[in-house]
């Protein structure tokens, strides 16, 4: 995979090598969330077909990513494999993280469930650092 220069990546490009599913990790990573958290965060489910009544709905956006958590800035997190190179950009996806980048929210990449998490960490920070 390629990842743009305005897009945070989280966890080691590098690593190749025998890694979870990306199912397995989203996974992980909301049995991890703190509870605090889950109550303001949501998974949107893009992957596999959809149905002929989910096509027709208006508005539907395409390539939303697989973590949104409600904040200000909120965080935006498509998670992708520990190895990218086992990983494919969806159709859309690189187009809704540069729309939610641009309208001020903090988007990346988080490589594995461990990557997601230090995401949300940093995140939190950052909106202890915006009260004060």
């Amino acid at each position: 995979m390629r990842f743009p220069n305005w897009l945070d990546v989280y966890g080691d490009k590098s690593f190749r090598g025998d890694c979870p599913r990306e199912d397995v990790e989203l996974a992980t990573f909301w049995n991890q969330l703190c509870p605090e958290l889950r109550k303001r965060a949501w998974h949107t489910e893009n992957e596999g077909k959809r149905n002929h009544e989910k096509s027709r709905m208006k508005g539907q956006l395409k390539g939303v990513s697989d973590i949104v958590v409600i904040g200000a800035p909120p965080l935006i997190i498509e998670m992708k494999r520990q190895d990218h190179t086992k990983s494919r950009w969806q159709d859309g996806q690189l187009e809704f993280l540069k729309a939610c980048h641009e309208a001020g929210a903090m988007v990346c990449i988080a490589l594995g469930y461990k990557s997601a998490l230090e995401a949300v960490e940093e995140w939190k920070s950052i909106l202890q650092l915006e009260k004060t």
